[in-house]
Order: structure tokens, then sequence, then C-alpha cells
């Protein structure tokens, strides 16, 4: 029923201008529009709502995630645009907090936005 229609991401955010700022010119999303109600971004075709909620503290769980060719490159872009790589006491991580899942089938990488919202990055 809905496998043909567009998937739209909701994220949550205490700073609607922080968020804005960090989609668009860290994380390189276009932005679409801003109004009270959300900003929208297009991320390679799904829209992205970021919604203000005051007070909103993140997830700990991974709320949005990017499937990428190269994981070290893109952790190295974004560790050079001040983006922290989340290390797991439970994971063997690399220096740059890539975990290789068992049997090497995927790579993943974990970060938190300026909310504490966490995203990640997979490479298969």
């Amino acid at each position: 029923m809905l496998g043909t229609s567009d998937l739209v991401a909701f994220l949550l955010t205490a700073d609607a201008a922080r968020a804005r700022e960090f989609y668009g010119d860290t994380l390189g999303l276009r932005f679409v529009s801003q109004d009270d109600f959300a900003v929208v971004f297009d991320a390679n075709g799904v829209t992205v709502r970021v919604t203000p909620m005051p007070g909103h503290t993140g997830t700990p769980h991974t709320a949005l995630g990017w499937n990428v060719q190269d994981i070290a490159a893109t952790v190295a872009g974004l560790a050079a645009k001040g983006i922290r790589f989340e290390k797991y006491p439970f994971l063997e991580q690399d220096e740059t907090g890539v975990w290789t899942a068992p049997g090497g089938v995927c790579k993943v990488a974990w970060f938190k936005d300026p909310d504490g919202n966490t995203l990640s990055l997979t490479q298969y």
C-alpha cells in the first residue's frame, strides 16, 4: 500500500535555527523551507522535517541514517567539519569510530546532531 509512496522522515529539535545550520551547512542537505512547524530539507529525494520541540534532548537510538559509498572518506569529511563520532564500549570500533559488523557485511559509524539525536552512516 505505501511501497510506492514517498517517505518523509521526522526529527525533533530544541532550536530550529541551529538545526537548519547543522543539517543544511554541516551535513549538506538541501534546504527546502522553514515555518513555525518545521525546517524542511531534501535528502536525495527524501523529505526530512525537523520539528521544533522546546526542551527536546535527543534520542539514544539511531533516528536517521545514510548509506554511503566510502565510510572512511565520509567520516573524515564530517570530522573535518567538527562532527565527533561516537565510541561505544560494547563495540570494537576503529580509531575513527567505525564499527565493522561480524562477517564484514557492513561498516557503521554514529554521531549526534546538536540536539543529541543519534545519526548514522553505513557502508555495505
